[in-house]
Order: structure tokens, then C-alpha cells, then sequence
């Protein structure tokens, strides 16, 4: 018998060397996890081959387990998606703050991670003034329609509204309205 190993062996050998072997009623298996978190299993895979997400280690049976913290990571990771922030981007706000935190202080690290948020507030800001910008837009063009729907002649043309005598003269047509007069 030779002592050739399979690709697929050498990597559980060399992943067990780094990840130890627990058995604790604490840990969750990669199912139980992914159920807790709202995750499918390839998600919770995809966190892990991307770095995000490390296990606790390995069960008897050398299933991956995973503690409590896992599943905040997950809940995390989850947070910034929903800020708009991709996994690759997660992934380089983990390895600035490692990098950060291997060479100063804890302090240093999280001033890096405040930035990145700070920015990422002053991002949503902006947005939510677009969006309220945009709400009143929609608002004042249902407003202009309501009339359109009370008061035009059931079977009045769409190309007669350019001379539409129902709105007040002083009355701007929104640019949501306009746009079918053209």
C-alpha cells in the first residue's frame, strides 16, 4: 500500500493541525448553524472560504462546529450587507482591522472601523435626503393626478393634456407627470 494521500485528505490534514477537536454541547454543526442565523449552509461555506468566518473546531466525527460567536459574526456580516456593504468589502474591513490590530492598539484598530461607518452614515444620509427629495416628487405628482382623475372628461385623449384647463395656472406640472407630455 502506498502512502499516497487524495488533494481533498492532505487539506483535512493540514486543517486539523490548526483547528482543534471539541466536544461541547455549546457548538452547533453547520446546519444548526446556518438554521439559527436565517443562512443556508453555503452561505455559511462562503463565509468561511472568504475568511469572515472561522470555525470553533471539529467534532469527534470531524463535522466543523461553531460557537455562540459565530453565529453573532454571521449576524454582523448580515448588517453590513444590509448598510450595502459586498462580502468583498466586509472582507477588507476584517483584514484593515487585523492588520491594524496585530501592529497598535485596540483603540487604533476600532478608529479604523469607526471611520468606515462614519462614512457609510454620512453615505446613508445623503441618500435618505435623495429619497425624501424624491418622496415629496411622487407625492406632488399623485397630487397633480388625483385632479387628472376627478376632473378630465372620461374620454379625454392623453395627447389633450398639454392644454389641460384643470389644474390652477400657478400649479407646476411635476416632472414625474411631465415626462408623458413630451
Amino acid at each position: 500500500m502506498s502512502n499516497v494521500r487524495l488533494p481533498i485528505l492532505n487539506e483535512i490534514a493540514e486543517d486539523s493541525a490548526s483547528t482543534p477537536v471539541l466536544d461541547d454541547d455549546d457548538l452547533m454543526q453547520v446546519g444548526d448553524l446556518a438554521r439559527e442565523a436565517g443562512k443556508t449552509v453555503r452561505a455559511i461555506h462562503l463565509y468561511e472560504q472568504m475568511e469572515l468566518l472561522k470555525p470553533a473546531g471539529r467534532s469527534k466525527g470531524r463535522y466543523r462546529l461553531y460557537g455562540p460567536e459565530a453565529l453573532v459574526r454571521i449576524r454582523w456580516i448580515g448588517k453590513l450587507q444590509d448598510l450595502g456593504f459586498s462580502l468583498t468589502d466586509i472582507k477588507a474591513i476584517v483584514k484593515d482591522v487585523e492588520a491594524e490590530g496585530r501592529g497598535s492598539s485596540a483603540p487604533s484598530a476600532m478608529l479604523k472601523v469607526r471611520e468606515v461607518y462614519k462614512q457609510k452614515l454620512d453615505d446613508t444620509r445623503a441618500q435618505i435626503e435623495r429619497l425624501r427629495t424624491l418622496e415629496r416628487e411622487i407625492l406632488a405628482s399623485l397630487d397633480y393626478l388625483d385632479t387628472c382623475e376627478s376632473a378630465c372628461e372620461p374620454g379625454k385623449l392623453l395627447a389633450e393634456c398639454p392644454s389641460c384647463s384643470h389644474h390652477a395656472r400657478e400649479q407646476e406640472v411635476p416632472d414625474l407627470v411631465a415626462g408623458f407630455r413630451s
